[in-house]
């Protein structure tokens, strides 16, 4: 890349690749929340480390610092936990 515009214009597409990818995510969580029984379930800490610890293999496998995955991985997961908490509770109450 030749510009600082260049690498800019670059991020922004990958941004907007990843936001659509998102997007898919969140659908899936909120069809995952029909599934649990309740919070603890949602929160699943052991599914959370079994996610973060395939994010940092992917990551050094893919060139990425595998501490930058898990950064990004569970801030991603603790939004998520969020989201699906709301819809858990959307969902079981009366």
């Amino acid at each position: 890349m030749d510009s600082l515009s260049e690498v800019r214009a670059r991020i922004d597409a990958i941004d907007g690749d990843l936001v659509r990818l998102l997007a898919e995510r969140q659908s899936l969580v909120r069809a995952a929340a029909a599934f649990k029984a309740d919070a603890g379930a949602v929160r699943a800490p052991g599914r959370v480390e079994q996610v973060v610890a395939l994010a940092r293999e992917r990551a050094a496998s893919a060139g990425l610092s595998p501490d930058v995955a898990e950064a990004v991985w569970r801030a991603m997961i603790g939004a998520f936990i969020d989201l699906e908490l709301a819809e858990h509770a959307r969902n079981t109450t009366p």
